[in-house]
């Protein structure tokens, strides 16, 4: 397990299999949260939101640690890819890992077993990456009251709540070991919003604060939109031919059951597949970038929470 220094300040941290962190550790006893970004490796938000809310904390106004690991699958972050480039595995597939694994599976086991058992509370920050859009939000545990308190308080525009955690994920992992975990997603697209980028560093403050890592109150702009469902992508709509995917719907967009959400068109322009919405809801995926393959997931439907 990663060994945190006892001195307040920011440290700067390589773990026994060579993750690298930053802790910056209060002058007074408190929880520890622990962020993560870079799960994927064409997501770029929450590395920058990590690297400047580091730099920006006072050590002397913090009890406890904030542990942040900014990128964490480094390989396909400098592979500007998604997955780890030397097996192709997505590491948000991977945990708990395997210590005799592939790659991607021992980085799974490298996060769970050093830095997971430090956390009071985790936090993991993703984005649509390169090929999504994805809403500005914070997605939680259903049925975890810790969690859902946590997404209240984060101050994002958007909250999921998940009856179901699936396997395979940072958050699975944390769920094992008993520590409550929000994530985020952000609209993606290769870039930084500055608005997705003020939501993630306003976030983290938002959660110390909520944790009585900081003082003061959160700050929530704005009532979010509440959304339900598994969020899983793998349970999306699909592509079912090769082609230059047009889409007609647009993120938080609703539809209706059997609505055609665009079309997929060949070389020359012709359709070839109009794919349709698989149930009422909210647009909570959207692919964007054109050029599609049969089995590329195109959207996600979500459903509004009800009142």
């Amino acid at each position: 397990m990663l060994s945190l220094p006892p001195e307040p300040g920011l440290h700067r941290l390589l773990s026994p299999h060579d993750i690298r962190a930053i802790a910056v550790r209060g002058a007074e006893p408190g929880p520890t949260l622990l962020v993560s970004a870079g799960v994927h490796g064409d997501e770029y938000e929450g590395v920058r939101a990590i690297f400047e809310t580091v730099e920006a904390l006072d050590p002397r106004a913090l009890r406890g640690t904030l542990l942040t690991v900014p990128i964490l699958n480094y390989p396909a972050h400098r592979a500007v890819e998604r997955n780890h480039p030397a097996d192709g595995g997505n590491l948000a597939r991977q945990f708990p890992g395997r210590a005799d694994g592939s790659p991607s599976e021992r980085l799974a086991y490298a996060f769970d077993t050093e830095f997971l058992p430090l956390a009071d509370f985790y936090l993991d920050l993703h984005s649509g990456g390169i090929r999504f859009a994805m809403p500005s939000m914070a997605g939680y545990e259903a049925d975890d009251p810790r969690g859902r308190a946590a997404a209240e308080v984060f101050g994002a525009p958007v909250i999921w709540g998940h009856p179901v955690i699936e396997p395979g994920r940072t958050i699975s992992s944390a769920r094992a070991r008993g520590i409550p975990f929000l994530y985020t997603e952000a609209r993606g697209a290769g870039r930084i919003h500055p608005d997705d980028l003020r939501m993630m560093r306003r976030g983290i403050l938002n959660l110390m604060r909520h944790l009585g890592m900081l003082d003061g109150a959160p700050e929530i702009p704005a009532p979010p939109l509440r959304l339900h469902g598994i969020g899983n992508t793998d349970d999306g709509v699909f592509a079912t031919a090769d082609g230059f995917w047009m889409p007609s719907v647009a993120l938080l967009e609703a539809v209706r059951a059997g609505q055609p959400i665009g079309r997929i068109v060949d070389e020359t322009g012709e359709t070839i597949a109009v794919p349709t919405a698989p149930a009422d809801g909210i647009v909570g995926l959207l692919r964007e970038l054109p050029p599609v393959s049969a089995g590329d997931v195109l959207i996600l439907v979500a459903t509004p929470e009800e009142s």
